[in-house]
């Protein structure tokens, strides 16, 4: 059985952008004056994954961070992410050769 090492030791920039993240929701939660109670009211859980959201915890589920921003009106900007059209490494790599789905050639053979 593999272990998903991800959620023991994250990249140091995915861990520092979790834990960026996570800090920038309690900002938003206590600059709107909500209790912990008051927002997992609001998106429809417990207090314990928001906290655990707000320390930035990778094994916290993307649907509590989505649901937070949401719940702060923030989520217009988590809908922008990976988008297509500002990928700019992806942009260029596209300029030579966009395909309609990824897949590797089985290559050729003689069967007629």
């Amino acid at each position: 059985m593999r272990t998903n090492n991800l959620s023991k030791a994250p990249p140091f920039s995915v861990e520092h952008a979790l834990k960026t993240l996570g800090s920038n929701l309690r900002r938003a939660r206590l600059r709107r004056g909500l209790t912990l109670a008051e927002v997992a009211e609001k998106i429809g859980t417990g207090p314990r994954p928001i906290m655990e959201a707000e320390k930035g915890a990778p094994l916290t589920g993307v649907q509590v961070y989505a649901a937070l921003l949401w719940a702060y009106d923030l989520l217009p900007a988590f809908e922008s992410l990976a988008d297509p059209l500002t990928d700019e490494h992806g942009l260029a790599m596209a300029s030579r050769h966009e395909p309609e789905r990824a897949r590797r050639s089985k290559g050729l053979d003689n069967d007629f």
